[in-house]
């Protein structure tokens, strides 16, 4: 709330002399009956008074479809329903999508993948958030999946707490490196991430698995979720978005006010 003055005159010195034809926010976490977080209502709000103040239309989206919108910028056009993998430090969670419908399928039951990483990544010494430092460090290592992947619900949901405890285990009796503790998370995510993929799509006949949120921006599970796919016999294409746009949710909440102003306004929409 102190910094949006400053960030506001910074925006519009950058963008210079525009016409604002509508203003989008993301007004709750997920498209989920009941789903709620206060932080949202700040977003919210200040766009509905800008809007007003304006006079120009509002729209407002759920946190969690910015993430997918986001995933799809710079995609060909996915066919739909397809599935979509939401792996942050907030989420992780399967979700069947098609319109502007969006159904959870499969969730972690626990923790969440970006929490796994940052939690040992910082135990590691490295600054929060710890994912992407720890990813440097898994790179040096070499995974032999130690790690178990716990499923449950036919594989459509997860736990991931005890490859949190396991890997502290490992750290504070030294029975592996610092790289090999690493490598086998990552590795254990990305198998976890297949899996719930592949039982996603199984229940739902999708052909196409958009793998989004932070997490996503991972050049490891780039690689080796699809190999995953493959192994587990999914048919499934694995799709990611462009990396920058991986945990920028803002950049699919402004393709979800366009959408909505062509939409409002009869014009066709391209993307």
């Amino acid at each position: 709330m102190k910094q949006l003055p400053e960030l506001m005159d910074a925006l519009m010195a950058e963008v210079g002399d525009v016409a604002i034809s509508a203003i989008a926010a993301s007004s709750k976490p997920r498209d989920a009956e009941g789903s709620y977080m206060p932080v949202f209502t700040v977003g919210k709000n200040i766009g509905q008074t800008i809007a007003s103040t304006l006079n120009v239309p509002f729209f407002q989206t759920s946190h969690q479809a910015g993430h997918i919108l986001a995933g799809r910028i710079g995609n060909p056009p996915l066919r739909e329903p397809f599935v979509a993998l939401h792996l942050s430090g907030g989420t992780t969670e399967s979700l069947l999508c098609g319109g502007e419908t969006v159904t959870a399928l499969g969730r972690s039951l626990d923790i969440h993948a970006g929490q796994l990483a940052d939690r040992i990544g910082v135990l590691l010494g490295f600054d929060f958030p710890a994912g992407a430092a720890l990813e440097r460090l898994a790179m040096l290592g070499r995974a032999e999946a130690r790690l178990p992947a716990s499923m449950a619900r036919g594989d459509l949901d997860c736990h991931l707490s005890g490859a949190e405890t396991q890997c502290r285990r490992w750290l504070t009796t030294g029975e592996y490196p610092r790289e090999t503790v690493a490598a086998e998370l990552f590795d254990l995510i990305s198998r976890t991430a297949a899996r719930m993929l592949s039982a996603a799509c199984r229940e739902t006949d999708a052909g196409q698995a958009l793998i989004v949120g932070g997490v996503a921006s991972s050049s490891l599970l780039r690689e080796q979720i699809p190999l995953r796919l493959a192994k587990l016999g999914c048919q499934a294409e694995a799709v990611f978005g462009q990396r920058e746009y991986a945990s920028d949710n803002a950049a699919g909440v402004a393709r979800f006010g366009m959408r909505k102003l062509l939409e409002t306004e009869g014009l066709p929409c391209i993307f």
